[in-house]
């Protein structure tokens, strides 16, 4: 198995990504490794509408970015990871993550499966499949939703 030394999660502030964050974390506490944690955001509503996901929550404005980012940090040093980053970038939830993994060199993307069986993400394409098909690094789906 591979040594984990960079590991990047996002949230969107759901539960569904908190359970992600959890997971993320755990990994992190286990092999010692500094947590990313992110959060994509749409700066306008028109922006916001030009997408189609159906699989993500909207984070409108960067203020409720970094709250999320907040609550999901203080929940993953709940869990046992202690070297926690995190970050915020406009755009869409895969281009942001996409963009976090490649800044931050990392070794581990972990994202939750919200949306990955839905009728609209097959059709469509959701954010933990779009996000596995263009990662350069491992990417764990955390079962979070049924």
């Amino acid at each position: 198995m591979s040594q984990y030394s960079t590991i990047v999660v996002g949230t969107d502030g759901s539960k569904s990504s908190m359970l992600a964050v959890q997971r993320a974390a755990a990994i992190a506490a286990a092999f010692d490794a500094t947590l990313v944690i992110g959060c994509a955001f749409y700066e306008s509503k028109e922006a916001a509408s030009k997408t189609l996901r159906q699989d993500s929550i909207t984070v409108l404005g960067d203020d409720p970015a970094a709250e999320n980012l907040k609550k999901a940090a203080k929940a993953a040093r709940e869990v046992g990871a202690h070297d926690i980053k995190t970050t915020q970038k406009p755009g869409t939830p895969v281009e942001a993550l996409m963009a976090i993994v490649n800044e931050a060199k990392a070794d581990l993307l972990v994202v939750g499966n919200r949306g990955i069986n839905s009728l609209t993400g097959r059709l469509l394409g959701s954010v933990p499949a779009d996000v596995a098909r263009q990662s350069q690094c491992d990417v764990m789906i955390v079962h979070t939703v049924s």
